[in-house]
């Protein structure tokens, strides 16, 4: 769970630039973590072959330990769909630019909320939009994601506290 007024996001990316990645073929997914007025880097999950199968994660400098993880199953075929959702653990959005509806639900039962993009966009511009959203009457969605009661008109009060 996200501490309250910061949201652990994922974005999936080809060249960790823009979110211009489909969620299954993505070559690597970018982890942020959000507050009304500052994101910070967290880390990126890069995927061998860009989701072709036999290709697995690996954590890279923010949490990775520096490890390089050779290949688990020996070579048999590798569940790339369950790859990325475990990848996103403790996330609460992910913003990508497709995602087939067996993703989707796999990627909602774990938690994370996601947002399909209708084209690329910068994952600063991503990220400030977002910000946004947080700051000023945000959707159902953002305030559960956000830690706030979905019954709890007084998010805002809270937010100040």
């Amino acid at each position: 769970m996200n501490e309250i007024g910061h949201l652990k996001i994922a974005i999936t990316s080809n060249d960790l630039l823009q979110v211009d990645a489909n969620f299954a073929t993505a070559k690597q997914i970018v982890i942020y973590d959000v507050t009304y007025d500052e994101a910070s880097f967290l880390d990126v999950i890069q995927f061998k072959g860009g989701g072709k199968s036999g290709g697995e994660g690996k954590r890279g400098p923010g949490g990775g330990a520096g490890c390089s993880m050779g290949d688990p199953t020996g070579g048999a075929s590798v569940d790339q769909i369950q790859l990325r959702v475990d990848a996103m653990q403790g996330c609460a959005v992910l913003f990508t630019l497709a995602l087939s509806d067996f993703a989707a639900v796999k990627v909602k039962n774990a938690g994370v909320f996601p947002v399909k993009m209708q084209h690329s966009r910068e994952i600063d511009e991503v990220v400030a939009h977002l910000q946004r959203m947080m700051g000023s009457n945000p959707p159902l969605w953002l305030r559960k994601a956000l830690g706030y009661g979905v019954r709890n008109p007084d998010y805002l009060i809270e937010r100040e506290a």
